[in-house]
């Protein structure tokens, strides 16, 4: 089997240059500074013509994961949204305080999800029992699950990554991300996963008046084509 990546956008321009870069599948969101949020209409709209399978965010706010239930309604209309768009699947997670799987939650998320890929975000790295975990999204449903192996990057946490891996036996697939890079790229490939996620992104500078205002950052993150092409030749080698 080939290797996949995934490359996760949060803008239109962005869309189009992992496209173009040659990346295998689409992560979309909006405000990837803040860990990813659901996409707007708009995006969601320009995902619908895309050559390559598209699975949404499904995070109604930034910050933790344990959802009102107001919060799961609006995760369940959006879950519909996505479907009504013709996307390929989405991407959500569910925790308790503790920062177990909140598996009720999940279990009814999945279902307004049927048919779809699934893939279970990084609350996954918020889980104290990993492995635990892992069994719980399997037996869920869930496609696969995206991790950094519980570490600031997705380098740091290879160990795990590479046992979570082992566990699986692919009955759920391990998703690799956060940190990887054309330079790293051989440590998962090495380890046998066959699924990466990157933002293959480059710095922007904005005006110190957009920044003044409040609209945003002095330095934004925007999907490069380069860096996606770059990634996926190392994927190769």
């Amino acid at each position: 089997m080939a290797n996949l990546l995934e490359t996760c956008v949060d803008t239109p321009d962005g869309l189009q240059a992992a496209i173009a870069g040659g990346t295998d599948r689409i992560e979309l969101c909006s405000a990837l500074a803040l860990g990813g949020l659901t996409p707007s209409a708009g995006l969601i709209a320009a995902a619908r013509q895309s050559p390559v399978p598209v699975l949404a965010m499904v995070r109604p706010r930034a910050g933790g994961f344990v959802w009102t239930p107001a919060e799961i309604r609006a995760m369940r209309h959006e879950i519909a949204a996505v479907r009504q768009a013709g996307l390929a699947g989405v991407v959500l997670g569910a925790s308790r305080p503790d920062g177990t799987l909140d598996t009720e939650t999940l279990a009814t998320l999945i279902a307004e999800a049927k048919g779809m890929e699934t893939t279970l975000h990084r609350c996954f790295d918020l889980t104290p029992d990993p492995l635990h975990a892992l069994e719980q999204a399997a037996a869920l449903g869930f496609t696969r699950i995206l991790t950094s192996g519980q570490a600031r990057t997705a380098p740091e946490g290879i160990d795990l990554i590479t046992r979570l891996h082992a566990q699986a036996a692919g009955r759920i697939t391990i998703l690799a991300g956060g940190g990887i890079t054309p330079q790293n790229a051989r440590l998962f490939t090495a380890a046998g996963l066959r699924e990466i996620h990157a933002s293959c992104s480059v710095a922007t500078q904005e005006t110190a008046a957009i920044a003044a205002l409040g609209f945003g950052p002095a330095t934004r993150r925007d999907t490069s084509a380069d860096q996606v092409r770059a990634l996926k030749d190392a994927l190769k080698e």
